[in-house]
């Protein structure tokens, strides 16, 4: 159904819910299952029900989409949700290429085109290979002078997150 993954301070799970039916939540949290009700008390703050045992859960926006503190009735925790188009906007938003020998795309997708071959030289900001993702085409640079060492994928092939695209010497 849903798959994402859930930054709590410096832990990330990868959390999926497998069956929701009312205020009963079927996840699994890496590889443990788990079975909750949980009912929104008010705004930002939640009752879940798991094992026997009650939690009381407030959620306070931080600032960002997706960011929230976490309060708890003994712990607090920074908390971001991190879905496929937060993992998109995050890719957007950073240089490719820095100083790296290999390029790939942080998410699934599809090449779209591929503007260089082997033995090419590049130099700082040209785009090397072009992979649309989320309805969204994403350029890849060099962000220095570089020489083009192996092309790994054709276009139109369907690539994996962090699966090498370009090798850069």
């Amino acid at each position: 159904m849903n798959d994402l993954e859930i930054s709590l301070d410096d832990r990330t799970a990868n959390v999926k819910l497998l069956e929701r039916e009312g205020n009963r939540f079927l996840i699994a949290v890496d590889d443990t299952e788990y079975d909750a009700r949980i009912i929104m008390v008010e705004r930002g703050v939640y009752l879940m029900l798991m094992n026997g045992k009650s939690y009381n859960i407030e959620l306070i926006e931080a600032g960002g989409p997706k960011k929230y503190y976490v309060n708890t009735y003994r712990y607090s925790y920074d908390a971001e949700i991190i879905d496929a188009e937060t993992r998109y906007q995050k890719s957007r938003s950073t240089d490719h290429g820095d100083d790296i020998s290999v390029i790939s795309s942080p998410m699934p997708g599809k090449v779209v085109r591929i503007l260089v071959k082997a033995g090419d030289e590049v130099k700082a900001g040209d785009t090397v290979v072009v992979v649309s993702a989320m309805k969204m085409e994403s350029e890849y640079k060099v962000k220095q002078d570089r020489i083009i060492k192996e092309i790994k994928v054709k276009e139109g092939d369907t690539v994996d997150a962090h699966q090498p695209l370009v090798i850069i010497e």
